[in-house]
């Protein structure tokens, strides 16, 4: 299980469970983790975060951040939401272009949360998800050698 928090929704911790639902609770639920240590356990060694800005451009937000774990920074999460559409699926053509503007070759695919949700309403929820799915993935890669230059 992984407890996540969410700098847009600050009274709100997710809890997320590897291929399965997504709790939303209250900020309380830290508190309840704690006090059930003797069935979870922590792992702060795992800690990972994405901080970064937060920019509105017409009715695009657009939030660039910098992915830590521990002290060192491990990659760049870029986080796009046409704020009038509910309904992902329905504007992710528009969604791809304005990220081709400014990411080139480098946008992004379809996410894996819409492949589940075609015609339902996006939730935060949803956006969890898809930040466990970069973390995991930035978790998993393997720290390249640089070669020594001479």
């Amino acid at each position: 299980m992984y407890v996540m928090h969410n700098s847009e929704y600050p009274l709100s911790c997710f809890a997320l469970f590897e291929s399965g639902p997504c709790l939303i609770a209250d900020a309380n639920f830290d508190i309840l983790m704690v006090k059930l240590k003797g069935f979870f356990q922590n792992a702060k060694a795992n800690k990972i975060e994405t901080r970064g800005t937060r920019y509105q451009y017409c009715d695009f937000l657009v939030k660039v951040g910098t992915v830590t774990m521990g002290p060192s920074a491990r990659g760049i999460s870029v986080e796009v939401e046409y704020c009038p559409c509910v309904i992902a699926n329905d504007c992710w053509s528009l969604l791809m272009e304005f990220m081709q503007s400014f990411m080139g070759s480098h946008a992004p695919g379809l996410p894996s949360v819409f492949s589940t949700k075609h015609d339902s309403i996006y939730s935060p929820s949803d956006t969890m998800v898809q930040y466990m799915e970069l973390f995991n993935k930035i978790r998993k890669q393997q720290q390249v050698p640089v070669a020594g230059m001479r």
